[in-house]
């Protein structure tokens, strides 16, 4: 390496590489900058699973915005899955040279809805009693109430909102954390 590739532009340098790789390992929602930061986050194993990842996670990539990371989540959490760098790209909209530079972080996972290892996200907010009984932590009259209070206050917001309005313990709230979805 030449001394004018240490100061072209674009190129960190190991001393600024230092405090970044800090920042990618120890905050989970640092916002990627530039492509040399995804180059640099692959390196050091941070990945986004594209079939499992949330608003959160696509908000981390360069460029995405919150409607595109919206977009993406809504689509993955309804039963659709990404395969490829051109499923990705469809979805969005743009061209699949736009999207190149992020395929280093992206990970293309496949789950099976059928498969007894995949966990089905429920919906409070839309499921019915019947539905929500089928969680294993969810008995009918928990599941009775989960919809007789959404229909009398609204919907929930979140997690956090549903363990304060039906006043759940914490170990059940932690039960049901991979089984719901809002």
């Amino acid at each position: 390496m030449g001394i004018s590739d240490w100061f072209s532009p674009g190129r960190l340098s190991a001393v600024a590489k230092a405090p970044l790789r800090v920042k990618l390992l120890n905050d989970p929602y640092y916002r990627l900058q530039s492509n040399e930061e995804v180059r640099l986050a692959a390196e050091l194993g941070i990945y986004i699973d594209v079939n499992q990842a949330g608003v959160d996670d696509w908000l981390r990539l360069p460029g995405l915005s919150i409607h595109q990371a919206r977009s993406l989540t809504a689509l993955t959490q309804s039963g659709v899955q990404l395969h490829c760098l051109e499923d990705l790209a469809a979805a969005l909209g743009l061209p699949v040279q736009r999207l190149r530079p992020l395929e280093p972080v992206l990970k293309f996972c496949y789950y099976d809805a059928e498969s007894i290892c995949t966990i089905r996200q429920i919906n409070p907010n839309t499921d019915s009693v019947e539905t929500l009984s089928q969680i294993p932590a969810v008995d009918l009259f928990l599941a009775r109430a989960i919809v007789q209070n959404r229909q009398t206050y609204g919907a929930y917001r979140n997690l956090a909102d549903l363990q304060k309005r039906l006043s759940l313990p914490g170990q059940l709230t932690a039960e049901l954390l991979h089984y719901l979805r809002f």
